[in-house]
This record gives structure tokens, sequence and C-alpha cells, in this order.
């Protein structure tokens, strides 16, 4: 078996999926914009969702992200990647199979790190899609692609730590199933840089704990939200510290690797769609007497976004091997390669979508423009791009100067 073969469970769960989302979440799409409008509140929880939701677990489309067996089908890095791509076809499908971010990694984080009262409180609520959760890490104040920056303050009082300061872009924090943060800060200034911060669980509805408002993205008021929440004198008990004091770092590391995988395998499922779209446009549109799919730039911009989602799948399906056979960190320099290459694929696929059907492109009639919003602000999630090609290029020069010194 090649190492990119697909094992008989995964080819399984694709055939699954494919079949859920032709008859299920391609048709609620519309229903899901419909719903919203209708409620008038951007943050509302359309029925739609709910039932998509019911669907896919009875069918057990369900956790199909999570590594550990107790939790879910216990599926590879390399065995979810199609799974995800699937789902990334439809900004539905990640939150209908509770496969959707930041849940994902919250739950893992929580799987790993949190104690036996989290787990009955927060985590097996998430499992059963029952409540939703947010990441707060990023500040508006420094630049958060140095995570050491972060200001948020946890002093110790007695047998609580008490949170000072400020978070934005908290996504998911507006979601009206949000129950819970993970929240990291500063529990000592004075430690060595990468051990000066800390995690915590704390109930969004903590006294103290203030959403200020929802950052729009492109103008788009996100159903789940990107809060911008204060924290004045939260007091949290010192047993919601997750693995102990200076260990906020090392977990957002383990946190992020996944979630950037995962981010990526679904912008090429969203490459994808842009492609079958612009291939049936270009078939269907007429021009100067003849289909646009008849002239040569837009035949280029096919075979090219073709040839694009190939080289990006594989090296996705890469990263997905080496973080299943030697892990994460040896995996780090193919994980800040997708990172990079995924979105800025995707956004050019999509890009040349939105030109092929002209004006239609840019309204809300095709999920052309939402998808292009979000995909741009994935080139910024967990890291944007400049911070993962100096990952890359420090890895590539470390080579050399290990050759000059010897």
């Amino acid at each position: 078996m090649s190492v990119f073969e697909f094992s008989d469970r995964t080819k399984k769960y694709q055939a699954e999926l494919l079949d859920f989302m032709d008859k299920h979440v391609y048709p609620a799409e519309a229903v899901y914009e419909e719903q919203m409008r209708e409620s008038g509140n951007p943050h509302f929880q359309p029925p739609i969702i709910d039932d998509l939701k019911k669907e896919a677990k009875a069918r057990g489309l369900w956790n199909l992200f999570h590594p550990h067996p107790e939790w879910g089908p216990g599926l590879t890095n390399l065995e979810y990647a199609p799974l995800a791509e699937i789902m990334g076809r439809s900004h539905l499908a990640s939150e209908a199979t509770n496969c959707a971010a930041p849940d994902t990694g919250n739950m893992e984080v929580l799987t790993l790190f949190g104690t036996d009262e989290h787990k009955e409180k927060y985590l097996k609520p998430l499992l059963e899609g029952e409540i939703r959760s947010a990441f707060a890490m990023t500040e508006p104040e420094v630049a958060s692609s140095d995570a050491t920056n972060i200001q948020l303050r946890m002093d110790r009082d007695g047998d609580e730590y008490v949170l000072n300061g400020r978070k934005w872009f908290a996504s998911n924090a507006l979601h009206q199933n949000c129950k819970v943060l993970i929240v990291m800060g500063k529990t000592d200034f004075n430690a060595a840089t990468h051990r000066q911060q800390s995690m915590m669980v704390v109930p969004i509805d903590a006294p103290g704990v203030t959403i200020l408002r929802n950052l729009p993205v492109f103008g788009y008021q996100d159903r789940e939200g990107h809060g911008e929440i204060t924290f004045e004198d939260v007091r949290v008990p010192a047993k919601d510290i997750l693995a102990g004091e200076g260990e906020g770092f090392a977990i957002s590391q383990a946190r992020l690797g996944p979630g950037r995988i995962h981010h990526c395998m679904r912008a090429i499922g969203m490459a994808e769609r842009a492609l079958e779209l612009m291939c049936k446009r270009a078939s269907t549109r007429i021009t100067f007497g003849k289909p646009v799919s008849d002239n040569a730039n837009i035949q280029d911009w096919i075979a090219e976004a073709r040839i694009d989602i190939e080289m990006v799948r594989l090296l996705t399906l890469k990263a997905a091997h080496m973080m299943d056979t030697v892990g994460n960190k040896e995996a780090r320099t193919e994980i800040a390669a997708i990172k990079v290459a995924a979105p800025n694929i995707a956004l050019k696929i999509i890009d040349r979508a939105i030109q092929v059907h002209g004006g239609g492109g840019v309204t809300d009639d095709f999920p052309l423009a939402m998808a292009y919003a979000h995909m741009r602000t994935l080139r910024l999630a967990d890291g944007p791009d400049e911070v993962h090609k100096r990952a890359i290029a420090k890895q590539e020069l470390r080579k050399y100067r290990e050759v000059k010194a010897n």
C-alpha cells in the first residue's frame, strides 16, 4: 500500500460524508441563509444546524477529528485529512459533524490537560455538541503572532488566580451556546520567556468577563462571532489551571499543530468547490457567441487550479503522515508550509472563480464572496504567513550553519 492510499475506514467515511453533503448539507445552505435573515440576529442558532447535527450523529459522522477512540472513531491525521477536505466544501459541514474550530482544538486540550472535573463539566458536553467554546489568546495591544508578547495577568491570590487584561478575536465567543473559554495569560512575568504563560478554564459568564463587541470580518458578522473580551478582576480557582503554571506556551503549541492542518484540509475542500463552480459557470455562460470556457485564459485558470490543488493536497497528506509517524515537532516545517500554501492557493482559485461569475461572484447568491473573506482571514489565523515562513527559513538555514560548524 502506498503511503497516501486511504484506509478502508477512511473510504467508508468518505462515501458516507459525500452522501451526507449531497443530500443534506448543500440543500441546507439556502435554508440556513433564509433562517438567518428572518431572525434578524447575526448570532442566531438556526434550526437547520440542529437538524444537520442530528442527522450527522445518526449516521455516525460525529467527532471524526478526535484521535482518541473513547471519544470518536480514533482516526489518524492521514485518515482524517480527506474527510476534513470534504467538510471544507461548505461552511455548515464542520459544525454539523461536531468538527468545527475552535472547539476541536479546545476538546483536544481538555482531553490532554483537563482535570476530571473539566472533562465532566465541559469536555463531555462539547463532545455531545451541546455547548460551544472559545480560545482567548490574541490581544489587541501586542503583536500576538509572537505568543510570548501576551500581557493578560494571572496573579495568584490564595486558592485563586485574578485575571486582568483584554483579548480579541476569540472566535465562537458570540455563539449562543458558548459556555467556556480557554484563556492564555501570564502567571510569572519574570520566568524564562516560554515559561511565563499559563492557560486556564474560565466560564464565559464568570463575574468580570465582559464581551465588548463582535469583530466583523470583511463586513461579515460571522454567526459564531469573534469577540473582544475584557477580564476585570476575574477570579478563577487554582484548580482550573491547565497542567500547572508555566505550561501555557507548550499547550498552545500542542493545540495549534493539529488545528493548523485541519484548517488546511478544509481550505483544499473549498478550493475544490470553487473550481467546480468555476467550471460549471464557464461552461454555461455565453459571451461573444461562445462559452466562456472556450477562452484560453479560462482554460489556463482551470488547469492551474487542478495542478495547485493536487500539489497542496500532497503536501498536506505528507504533513499528516509525518504527524502520525514522527510527531508534530518533527513535522513542524511541513505544517508551517501547508499553513502558508493552502490558504494562498485556495484564495487564488476562489478569486478566479469569482471573476468567471462576473458580478454574481461578489454577491451572496453564490458562496464565493464569503469563502474569499473567510479564506483571507486564514492567512492570519493560527499565525500569519510571515511567521510560518520565518520558521521554515530558520530550519533551512540551520542545516548550513551546522555544516559550517563542522
